[in-house]
């Protein structure tokens, strides 16, 4: 079998298991088993694979025929123009909370903040890409030990120093920032079994539950962030759709000013931010 005829049959089964990029996936999945790139892949379509190389390749297509999402497939996942290592331990890192890091990049640069704290880090995505573009000091915690491992070879790989540490919340933490950020669980318990089997098959429960209404960890966050956040200091949420103003009458309460809410690029709220003055 060759690369070519090996793309058609996977995007063939795919296809007929309803995943969305039939096409795209069964490229990656192939190139991934040949070690070739999307480009030669379409470059030499008559290369041979061998059986090693069709034994991986049928493994990873069964997984995806289960909706198995690509980044878990590959073990890799891309934001802000840096690669991640993601797996179970692991939130999938999405364009839209490249929305936050943004953000927190633009204030840190403009307020000259020397010091940051990311909650929650997952696969250090957030705290990984903000070190790269600026020159700011960046801890991040997480309370999953795997996440943590997964967040240490992340910030490694990506030639950055984060101090990442376990961390159930504030519980660990022992300084104040200027910016404390977060990217919570936000999902409504009820709503999780609605999810797509991507996200609720595969991505790791405690990344997606927020409690009942959504906004557990911002409650928990907000009534403690007194202690830990610099004067003047911000902090900055990604929230769910629907959550901007809950969130911002949560940060309103407990004194902060300046709330904005930002829109993702569907034009639905996305983070908020606020400024303890």
């Amino acid at each position: 079998m060759n690369v070519k005829e090996a793309v058609q049959e996977v995007r063939k089964k795919l296809a007929e298991s309803n995943t969305d990029t039939p096409l795209l996936d069964a490229q990656l999945i192939v190139g991934n088993a040949a070690g070739m790139t999307r480009v030669q892949i379409l470059t030499y379509p008559d290369k041979e694979l061998n059986e090693n190389e069709i034994c991986k390749i049928n493994e990873m297509c069964s997984e995806r025929i289960k909706h198995k999402p690509m980044q878990y497939i590959l073990g890799v996942c891309e934001f802000m123009g840096l690669d991640f290592k993601v797996n179970s331990h692991t939130l999938i890192p999405r364009g839209d909370t490249e929305i936050l890091v943004e953000r927190a990049i633009e204030i840190v640069k403009k307020n000259t903040y020397n010091s940051v704290l990311d909650i929650g880090t997952g696969s250090g995505a957030i705290a990984v890409s903000i070190a790269k573009y600026t020159n700011t000091h960046v801890d991040a915690v997480d309370i999953s030990e795997g996440a943590l491992k997964t967040a240490i070879e992340n910030g490694s790989n990506n030639g950055v120093n984060v101090n990442f540490f376990k961390s159930d919340l504030f519980s660990e933490v022992n300084e104040k920032y200027d910016i404390i950020l977060s990217n919570p669980p936000y999902i409504e318990k009820d709503v999780i079994e609605t999810l797509e089997p991507g996200v609720k098959d595969y991505e790791p429960l405690s990344a997606l539950d927020g409690g009942n209404d959504g906004l557990d960890f911002y409650r928990r966050i907000i009534n403690d962030i007194d202690s830990y956040i610099n004067k003047n200091g911000c902090v900055i949420f990604e929230i769910g759709y629907n959550q901007g103003d809950k969130v911002s009458k949560l940060l309103s309460e407990k004194g902060f000013e300046n709330i904005s809410v930002e829109k993702d690029l569907s034009g639905l709220d996305r983070v908020v931010i606020g400024y303890k003055i």
